[in-house]
């Protein structure tokens, strides 16, 4: 499987796709990065997947990857759409490490890895309601989500939430916390990964008034107690 079969890329950017490949791999070896390691599963389940929310994002906007983990879907989307101006958000230190290695090496700009929790992040004026879109793949449950991604979005922008599949018991637990937290849903996009039996789900959120300052609460407890 090629990623240039399913969207239409510059030889730099197979370039890039295939030494983010390379170097995910390498890492992972020894940091703990991602389960998958085949080069075709790579590029099904972490490259094209992370791309299916391109349709619903503005190709020069600010966007925040909330949990970003090995740098996904926000590397992938940045290397595909040069103008997006991009913020990858981890927990954890080494992870952010090696986004940073993978943004020096494939000479990405207007894109940055920022060590710290969802929690305290969102507190920072520099970053509370200042992106277009925030973004967060296969984190969480949908209510506990929400409150780390909110904070971030502008009104009139958007959370996106990338699901795989039996979503419907987790939107109806979210009510409390869309309203809670100013957001209601736009659109639910149901598919299957191309060539594969693999169900996803996006949840598309529009922000539709100012989040309350009391949220996000303190670290820990959106997951503990969620809304």
């Amino acid at each position: 499987m090629k990623l240039e079969e399913y969207i239409e890329l510059s030889d730099k950017q197979i370039k890039q796709f295939e030494l983010y490949s390379e170097l995910l791999v390498e890492w992972n070896e020894k940091i703990n990065l991602t389960a998958i390691t085949e080069k075709e599963e790579i590029v099904l389940k972490h490259f094209i997947d992370s791309l299916t929310i391109s349709k619903y994002i503005d190709k020069d906007c600010k966007m925040i990857d909330i949990g970003t983990g090995a740098g996904l879907p926000g590397i992938p989307l940045k290397i595909c759409y040069e103008n997006i101006n991009v913020t990858l958000l981890d927990s954890l230190n080494k992870r952010v490490v090696f986004l940073k290695d993978v943004i020096d090496k494939l000479e990405l700009k207007n894109i940055e890895a920022i060590h710290s929790r969802a929690e305290e992040l969102a507190r920072n004026p520099k970053y509370r309601e200042k992106y277009d879109i925030a973004v967060a793949r296969a984190v969480s449950n949908l209510s506990t989500l929400l409150e780390y991604l909110m904070p971030y979005v502008k009104v009139g922008g958007k959370c996106i939430c990338m699901k795989g599949p039996n979503i419907k018991d987790e939107i109806s637990l979210a009510k409390n916390a869309l309203y809670e937290l100013g957001g209601e849903i736009e659109k639910i996009d149901n598919f299957k990964l191309p060539d594969s039996d693999l169900e996803r789900n996006l949840i598309i959120i529009k922000k539709i008034k100012n989040t309350n300052r009391k949220y996000p609460r303190k670290s820990g407890i959106p997951s503990k107690n969620p809304l």
